[in-house]
């Protein structure tokens, strides 16, 4: 059922929300591959990327894309309105064939709700894990506005649980009963090993990039392997050592130890990054009339 302007409105997030808090800590990119391979098990997904998406030539891309249309619907305000809306006609184009010949498309229930849900899970096991942790009472309190974003980006009531403890449950069931191991699976982890330079760094940073690139992908192939959910990981054949979990709890311990001296731009970096990024963001076709405006008008 398609939301009333009023009912849409209503749903969009502000500063007093616990998603504006909590959504945009720069430590949550630690878990970034975690919840992109989530979504590339679910066999819709995968396909879609595969085929709709230029992720092997263009990780970082699809990354920002994502990052942008997230901070879009949590600290956009009423912008956040126009965004689900073009986000889910954007997502009427992608469909196709599995590689078993059956068809997909990315409005398929399942598949759309659980972008979303991976996205939120994410969210509150990297703030728990890497970041200033979250109470239980604000867990409940963001997984519920999450719902609301949802409804926003056309994710019908019941496609998701209604409460947190229903949606951990929900992601052990698709873990159990859906995800495979998918050749984007494969893509997204031979990209994430050996990341090619953002193409916002200019040419002359290659030669620092190559030396950065290998510590900076040990640690996020690291961070990402190590808090999926070790039944998947074990069905995508990702090797996990004793020494590889005790590098992920110093690595945790650090990033947490860090949170009395964090900036605050730095935990909550959403609006900052929206001005950053607002000609990239004007570029594409999610972008909302605001930005699209100030673009033509420079």
């Amino acid at each position: 059922m398609r939301l009333t302007e009023e009912e849409a409105r209503a749903l969009t997030l502000g500063p007093d929300s616990v998603s504006w808090r909590y959504t945009s800590d720069l430590r949550l990119f630690l878990g970034a591959l975690s919840a992109l391979l989530l979504q590339v098990a679910h066999p819709t997904v995968g396909s879609g990327v595969r085929d709709h998406s230029n992720f092997q030539a263009e990780p970082w891309a699809r990354l920002f894309r994502t990052i942008d249309w997230v901070n879009l619907t949590v600290y956009g305000g009423p912008d956040a309105v126009e965004v689900g809306e073009r986000l889910r006609e954007m997502h009427r184009r992608i469909k196709g064939t599995n590689p078993d010949g059956s068809r997909y498309h990315a409005l398929e229930p399942g598949a759309y709700a659980w972008v979303h849900a991976t996205l939120v899970y994410s969210i509150v096991s990297s703030q728990g894990l890497f970041g200033s942790g979250m109470s239980r009472s604000e867990v409940d309190r963001l997984y519920q506005e999450w719902l609301g974003v949802g409804r926003l980006l056309g994710i019908r009531d019941g496609d998701l649980p209604s409460t947190w403890d229903g949606l951990l449950a929900y992601v052990d069931e698709v873990v159990a009963t859906r995800l495979e191991h998918t050749p984007t699976v494969d893509t997204v982890l031979r990209a994430s090993a050996r990341p090619a330079r953002p193409d916002s760094m200019p040419p002359w940073s290659e030669p620092v990039w190559r030396i950065l690139r290998v510590p900076m992908a040990h640690v996020l192939m690291l961070t990402g392997v190590g808090t999926l959910p070790p039944a998947l990981r074990q069905r995508l054949g990702l090797r996990w050592t004793r020494r590889q979990a005790w590098q992920l709890r110093m690595i945790a311990a650090a990033s947490r130890a860090l949170t009395p001296v964090l900036p605050e731009s730095w935990r909550i970096n959403g609006p900052a990054y929206l001005r950053a990024r607002r000609h990239a963001i004007a570029r594409d076709e999610f972008a909302p009339a605001r930005y699209r405006n100030a673009r033509t008008s420079t």
